[in-house]
């Protein structure tokens, strides 16, 4: 006797016998890589359900949204967004609708969805991206809305399934939340309290990704260097041994054979330790950048902001990374206008820029959030003089940014091919260890492979290369770790 079909099974089989297909989704992620890596799983739950990949919305039967609440040019994007998609729905009823991530951690957000869009058909937040297949079964199966949003991060589920866009390489959550409270951030409300994965969890999935072919990972948080995990083979006696710190698991993931490059982002500058700078020595795996937001170069600032640093401890740690790595690449994070910022405090900004000479920077106006501390400053700079300074920061951070990259001509630098470049499918695209974007032209059999490529040309965002010759026909698998040197003999 046979099992009947479960109804989903059924569903799949009279779609399959309807379009000639599978239904096909399709995930458009908003904000930051942690919202890129829950649209990997999100991606993944739905090919487990036996749905593949959609090419746009034309084709998707399944349309998903996650969204990203850190800015209000953010939220402005997500509702043209729904006004899109009703057209969608309007032409194919059937297409079903789900809105995710951050913003819907937001009460305020949720009923304003439910109450002004209602062809949106499920809503589910950040905490509960696991409960998603059950929520589109009653969508589908039972023509009705779906709405599910957990308020507490609770125990970190393992073990989901995700699709990556690359199969070189990957991102690894480590943690998840924030604890720092930074009074303009709203991500302390929407991600919940730091929850630190377990390091033996995270050591099976980087070496089933290096088992993949992954070369590269980036390891993920809100705030990677306050990571603290817990395991079995961790002694648990309460003291300095009972969990590991972010250098610890840094060690951990460079010891697996096969992973080549490893980043990581974001770290706050208050946890910036010692033990943190000194693993751009001890591990050559770690790629020679760190991404380490600023915000502001008033320590006045800073304190209204809550980020429990100075600038002069800042300079410190900038100085403390050049010491143990010279050359490494610093990029950060600047707002602009934040309440009661004044001429003095932004020329303090323009100082630390000077001083600092990142290699690139994301610059932002600041940007209410209903719900933070800073929501409610009086102060509110004026906006004229908010985009005064904008304007000008932003000039003298890509004249920097440029000068940057003006010390790459001429050299060789090993550079992970990702695929073709957006601006010249007939070029290459991939970035160097230190993180600089580089379009070489070379054979697109190569994506995937560490490759030497010459800078010859320089903008200011971007470096253009040439492939050396005598590596057209390069061996599949290059160790990083290896000199220059030691690279280039492989294709003698």
């Amino acid at each position: 006797m046979t099992n009947p079909m479960s109804p989903w099974t059924e569903y799949l089989r009279e779609y399959r016998e309807t379009h000639g297909r599978p239904p096909a989704y399709l995930t458009e992620t908003m904000g930051c890589q942690m919202n890129e890596r829950d649209s990997e799983t999100i991606a993944g739950l739905l090919c487990d359900m036996g749905c593949v990949p959609a090419a746009s919305r034309a084709e998707a039967a399944i349309l998903v949204i996650n969204t990203c609440s850190v800015r209000e040019n953010a939220d402005n994007r997500f509702f043209g967004t729904l006004g899109q998609i009703k057209k969608i729905k309007e032409a194919r009823p059937e297409t079903v609708t789900a809105v995710c991530g951050c913003m819907m951690q937001q009460q305020h957000i949720v009923d304003r969805v439910k109450e002004k869009y209602p062809w949106v058909d499920i809503i589910f937040g950040t905490h509960n991206i696991h409960e998603f297949p059950e929520l589109l079964r009653s969508a589908v199966l039972e023509r009705a809305k779906a709405v599910l949003i957990r308020d507490d991060g609770g125990d970190i589920v393992e073990g989901l399934p995700f699709r990556r866009e690359f199969p070189f390489k990957a991102y690894v959550n480590v943690m998840y939340g924030c604890d720092n409270c930074c009074t303009y951030c709203i991500v302390p409300y929407t991600r919940g309290r730091e929850r630190s994965r377990r390091p033996a969890a995270i050591e099976r999935e980087v070496r089933d990704l290096a088992a993949d072919g992954v070369k590269e990972i980036t390891l993920l948080g809100q705030n990677v260097n306050s990571y603290r995990g817990r395991d079995d083979d961790i002694r648990n006696d309460g003291g300095e041994n009972d969990t590991l710190d972010f250098p610890g698991l840094i060690e951990r993931v460079g010891a697996i054979d096969g992973i080549e490059r490893i980043r990581f982002m974001t770290s706050h500058p208050k946890d910036l330790s010692q033990r943190l700078i000194d693993a751009y020595k001890s591990c050559d795996k770690l790629c020679g950048t760190i991404h380490l937001p600023v915000q502001s170069g008033s320590s006045r600032v800073l304190a209204r902001m809550n980020r429990r640093y100075t600038k002069e401890d800042y300079l410190e740690r900038i100085a403390g990374l050049r010491a143990v790595f010279p050359d490494i690449a610093i990029t950060t994070d600047f707002i602009v206008g934040f309440p009661g910022e004044t001429e003095a405090d932004f020329e303090e900004t323009m100082d630390l820029i000077e001083r600092v000479r990142f290699d690139s920077a994301f610059t932002f106006l600041y940007s209410r959030r209903k719900g933070t501390p800073a929501a409610s400053y009086a102060d509110a700079v004026p906006e004229a003089d908010k985009h005064r300074r904008f304007n000008r920061m932003v000039e003298r951070l890509n004249a920097i940014t440029a000068e940057k990259n003006r010390a790459y001509l001429g050299r060789t630098e090993i550079v992970l091919a990702e695929g073709p470049s957006k601006t010249d499918p007939s070029m290459l695209t991939g970035r160097t260890d230190s993180g600089k974007v580089v379009n070489f032209r070379a054979p697109a059999e190569l994506a995937g492979r560490m490759l030497p490529v010459r800078v010859t040309g320089v903008r200011t965002f971007s470096l253009y290369g040439e492939l050396l010759p005598e590596c057209r026909n390069a061996p599949e698998n290059i160790p990083l770790s290896r000199s220059l040197a030691g690279i280039l003999s492989d294709f003698e």
